[in-house]
């Protein structure tokens, strides 16, 4: 029996001394920090299609005619269409073109300079053709925007009693408005391939003569219009957050 109590002290000795050997080795396992996350940033190049809606306000005149007599007016309404366009991202910048077009309701109406008449407008179609260069930081992207711009406008000059044109005249004129657009936003990417954004508009458009017998003596048309959009893009096959560095 003490043989045997003497091997099970030898026996656990040893087992002490290697555990004491283990933990001093775990013990001076050097410390490995973890690798940081990585930064997400946001790709906005590629081809985009999206939809706006918002509001518009501007300026008609003069309604001046051979004799010298003008009136103008101001006018005010909605709008809603949809945009296509394509962005190219260079480090921070952002080079792209986009074309938009919106269905319109921006009208107004004065006194013609013949007091029993009223000269109206409604601008009824907006488009543009325009560059753009911006700056992005991460999801956020500022830019600038400039180009060609198209308005439908519709003219009349109608007698305020029964809404009769002059005789021999048809009172109203169609005009297709061809003139510049430059602006101005700030687009989100609030998910992949999706962003929002907000945008200044500012079209104006050279003067027109309506023709003899539309609005009475030939007139000369100007048009100014600003609008406030928002809208939404849906990017194909590029965007959202893709892994840059650590």
């Amino acid at each position: 029996m003490q043989r045997f109590a003497i091997v099970g002290a030898g026996l656990l000795s040893i087992a002490g001394f290697i555990g004491a050997a283990s933990a001093a080795d775990l013990a001076a396992r050097p410390y490995t920090k973890a690798p940081p996350m990585a930064e997400a940033v946001y790709n906005w190049t590629g081809f985009y299609v999206g939809v706006n809606g918002g509001g518009g306000w501007g300026h008609t005149g003069e309604f001046s005619t051979l004799f010298g007599t003008t009136t103008s007016h101001d006018t005010s309404g909605a709008l809603a269409g949809g945009q296509v366009g394509y962005n190219w991202q260079a480090g921070a910048w952002v080079f792209g073109v986009e074309a938009d077009g919106d269905w319109a309701n921006i009208s107004g109406s004065a006194p013609c300079p013949s007091p029993i008449a009223s000269c109206a407008s409604n601008t009824r179609d907006l488009a543009s053709f325009r560059g753009r260069v911006g700056w992005a930081t991460g999801p956020v992207l500022l830019y600038a925007t400039g180009g060609l711009g198209y308005a439908n406008a519709h003219y009349s000059a109608l007698s305020v009693v029964g809404a009769l044109p002059a005789p021999g005249t048809t009172g109203v004129y169609n005009a297709d408005r061809w003139g510049y657009a430059v602006g101005a936003g700030l687009e989100y990417g609030f998910a992949a391939n999706w962003s929002a954004k907000i945008e200044y508009m500012h079209y104006d458009f050279d003067s027109v003569t309506s023709p003899a017998g539309t609005l009475g003596d030939p007139i000369a048309l100007s048009l100014r219009v600003d609008t406030v959009k928002a809208g939404v893009n849906y990017r194909f096959g590029w965007g959202g957050p893709v892994v840059a560095k650590y």
